[in-house]
């Protein structure tokens, strides 16, 4: 947001430099982030002295040449070659002297340099309009008025606008301070805590009256909750035309460019007061009559930038008796506004619902002065009072009358807030305790009422029109801003306690399995927890009703809280595939969010992404696709390191996966995983295979804390392997042998562990072949072939009973 220092000063009348004025601003929260030179003519006029032409003479060797002395009020004339037409003896001219800088019309600096023109000393130039930036003209020297002294700065002549614009970060909660009067009151409360006191000066209106009630436009507010006030006037007999000097410069200097005298008003109260204004031209109110309502669904509506549109059944629109004029607190229609030949206007001044007006201008992805302040919350209190100010200053510029009284739409007030401050809750906060006399005043220089005082606390009133200080702790940084964070000193003693914390905490088994993934080169992502409401459409799994909602989305694509992080993490995906990164490994932390019938609920989770190679290709080494089993072993080992290990599988529930499984542990589900559905991947321009696995952090965390840790010494006594080549139907499972397996031999079997799955011609229809390797282990001697054997006879004879297996 820019801000013109010029007319800041009209507020409040500093003499402190504009360095230090962006210093204190800045501490009071309104960052400065830089401040630009503002000159109504490029270069200011610097260096341009008010000559008069002494002598004028043929140039000997140029006809279209001549030789001139002029007088600029020194010592000695200067003699100037001079090429234009009109020159001539007895002139006053502006003359630029050497080492001026002037500009081309595109912008381009050159400098006057002493020199000679065909053999003639030349020490200046006599300047035309558009060399000096004063005009378009180039027909000859700009000749001045007679009564002009010689000598004058060119600068003081034609009355130069000089000023040093703010660039101002405003952040979205200082809606107080979307204007020059916005800001010039937190500088008036700045500089009182420098013990300056300066006046705080307003517009005056008292001159405001009706002329003549020739033009009465009835009013009809059909959407109260939409717009809460509504105010209108009309002017008639004004004439359309540019805007005066100081006007346009006011305008130009915050990087706005001028239109005409009606609509430059309007905009320059916008930036006055931080009130917007729209003018209708009242010829063009059908019926003399103003509808604000919302329209049909579909509705077309062509606004000020030629763009046709259609409307949603949400969006607030001014109306006449026919049809709709303008979109509520975000644009204007093409067929309503001032042109050349308004000579009657409705003007408008209304305060709208911010919601409303956000949601309106995103769906229609419009961004202007108006909604940028309507949005953020605008003062209700000040419109009528910024109608009247608007009426006058058109009234000035433009002539005519005011033909109506003032419309006021407002049945149901908006309240103040009302809060309590606690002087020791002050103190915590802060950490110091400022005198309560202070408080008091920084808090009355902020316009914060303050209705009763005890030794304890403070009753107070805010402003409507300070949406953002609704509580105490607000009410304390308000006064500590003003106050002064720097004055704020810094203790010499730092106070610590330790804790006692669960090795189960939860970001301390984040970063174990962050640090555990990582080395797999998995990398972690952060989506954002808003998102769109058309994913929900990809599942039957999710819920449109159990959405948790944005009041004041930021756009169509962030209205809800994500309730999976399957669709954020596609993002990611389809983001780094479209950038030619096909083999990824990702992975997140992140939360869920629900809204049930008695309820709203946030859970926890990890989400893994696996696509593409497994590594990067080299020519020692083929290209190795990631598959369901690279999935599957990446989740092991991360339960693993938390020591879960008794995994519980059976067949995934969720309909985003064409194929996957689930680990439970007990009743608690862990994690379910597979691979995505290509219907899933479509919408996301995902053509390649993604596996997707989302475990479950809370219950993660909940069976961690239950898993006790045993410690064991390194057994001294060799392992002894041996593999069976089984001959099994091709129904049976790994897991099914492996249960055998350990119920067989409880204290002496180790693993088991399947190293070859063989199914080919070879074989018997309807059978494969599996070779499984037992690690066997006796921690206290080391085992003879004859325990040994005894072991395997006993799996080889439990396979053949109960799986009905072969050994090849």
């Amino acid at each position: 947001m820019k801000i013109s220092y010029n007319w800041l000063k009209q507020f409040i009348n500093t003499d402190w430099d504009a360095e230090k004025t962006g210093d204190l601003l800045t501490d009071l929260g309104l960052e400065i982030e830089g401040i630009e030179t503002y000159e109504s003519v490029k270069g200011g006029l610097k260096g341009i002295i008010v000559g008069e032409v002494l002598t004028c003479e043929q140039h000997p060797n140029a006809d279209r040449l001549k030789v001139t002395t002029v007088n600029i009020g020194t010592d000695a004339p200067l003699q100037i070659v001079c090429g234009a037409p009109n020159v001539a003896a007895g002139q006053k001219v502006p003359v630029a002297t050497i080492g001026t800088t002037l500009y081309t019309a595109e912008g381009e600096a050159w400098k006057i340099k002493k020199g000679k023109i065909r053999g003639e000393e030349s020490h200046g130039m006599i300047c035309a309009e558009d060399e000096l930036g004063l005009g378009e003209s180039h027909d000859g020297i700009m000749v001045l008025d007679d009564a002009t002294l010689v000598g004058t700065l060119a600068a003081d002549l034609f009355k130069i606008e000089n000023d040093q614009v703010f660039e101002i970060g405003l952040t979205p909660n200082r809606a107080d301070a979307m204007s020059h009067f916005g800001v010039a009151r937190d500088l008036k409360a700045g500089l009182l805590q420098k013990e300056v006191s300066l006046e705080l000066i307003t517009p005056s209106v008292s001159s405001y009256h009706v002329d003549a009630r020739a033009l009465k436009i009835d009013v009809d507010v059909q959407d109260l909750e939409k717009a809460p006030r509504y105010c209108g006037v009309t002017i008639s007999d004004l004439k359309v035309e540019p805007s005066p000097a100081w006007l346009q410069h006011r305008l130009k200097s915050i990087g706005l460019a001028p239109i005409n005298n009606i609509v430059d008003a309007t905009n320059y109260v916008l930036h006055e007061l931080g009130q917007p204004l729209h003018a209708f031209d009242a010829d063009k109110i059908s019926g003399n009559k103003i509808e604000v309502k919302t329209c049909e669904a579909g509705t077309k509506f062509t606004t000020l930038d030629g763009v046709e549109r259609e409307l949603h059944e949400d969006d607030l629109m001014i109306c006449d008796a026919k049809k709709p004029m303008c979109i509520a607190g975000v644009f204007g229609g093409l067929d309503s506004g001032v042109s050349d030949h308004t000579t009657r206007i409705f003007l408008e001044s209304a305060y709208f619902n911010p919601v409303s007006v956000r949601k309106t201008a995103k769906r229609h992805a419009l961004n202007t002065d108006a909604s940028f302040r309507f949005e953020r919350g605008i003062d209700p209190n000040i419109t009528e009072y910024a109608l009247k100010r608007a009426a006058l200053l058109i009234i000035e510029i433009a002539g005519g009358e005011i033909t109506s009284d003032i419309v006021d739409a407002y049945p149901k007030k908006i309240k103040d807030f009302e809060v309590r401050l606690s002087f020791e809750n002050a103190k915590k906060l802060i950490g110091e305790e400022i005198p309560k006399e202070t408080i008091k005043s920084i808090l009355t220089s902020l316009d914060i009422k303050v209705n009763n005082v005890t030794e304890t606390g403070l009753g107070l009133t805010v402003p409507a029109y300070r949406n953002d200080v609704q509580r105490e702790a607000d009410i304390i940084e308000e006064i500590l801003r003003v106050y002064g964070y720097n004055n704020i000193a810094t203790t010499t003693k730092l106070n610590a306690s330790i804790s006692n914390s669960s090795r189960f905490e939860d970001y301390k088994l984040q970063n174990v399995i962050g640090n555990q993934l990582a080395s797999q080169g998995f990398y972690e992502i952060m989506a954002n927890s808003l998102t769109s409401p058309k994913y929900i459409e990809l599942s039957d799994d999710l819920n449109e009703e159990h959405n948790v909602k944005m009041l004041n989305p930021l756009s169509n694509d962030l209205e809800v809280m994500r309730q999976s992080l399957l669709f954020s993490g596609l993002e990611a995906v389809a983001h780094n595939i479209n950038r030619k990164r096909d083999d990824l490994k990702l992975f997140e932390f992140g939360k869920t969010y629900h809204h049930y019938s008695t309820s709203r609920e946030e859970h926890k989770h990890l989400s893994l992404f696996v696509t593409g190679n497994k590594a990067e290709e080299r020519w020692n080494s083929k290209a190795s696709q990631t598959d369901f089993f690279y999935l599957k072993g990446s989740i092991v080992v991360a339960l693993e390191r938390l020591g879960l290990t008794k995994l519980k599988t059976s067949p995934v529930k969720s309909d985003i996966f064409s194929e996957g499984m689930s680990f439970s542990i007990g009743k608690k589900k862990m994690v379910d995983f597979g691979l995505v559905k290509k219907s899933v991947l479509k919408p996301f321009g995902i053509s390649q295979n993604v596996l997707f696995a989302d475990f479950n952090w809370d219950n993660v965390i909940e069976m961690a804390k239950h898993n006790k840790i045993k410690f064991s010494p390194i057994p001294k006594y060799p392992e002894v392997r041996r593999d069976f080549a089984l001959l099994l139907d091709d129904k049976i499972t790994f897991e099914e042998i492996d249960t055998i397996a350990k119920q067989t031999e409880r204290n002496l079997l180790k693993s088991v562990n399947l190293f070859d799955v063989y199914e080919g011609k070879k074989l018997p229809s309807g059978k494969k072949s599996y070779a499984v390797s037992f690690i066997l282990q006796d921690e206290n001697k080391t085992l003879n072939d004859k325990q040994i054997d005894k072991i395997m006879s006993k799996l080889q004879s439990n396979f053949e009973t109960k799986l009905g297996a072969e050994l090849r």
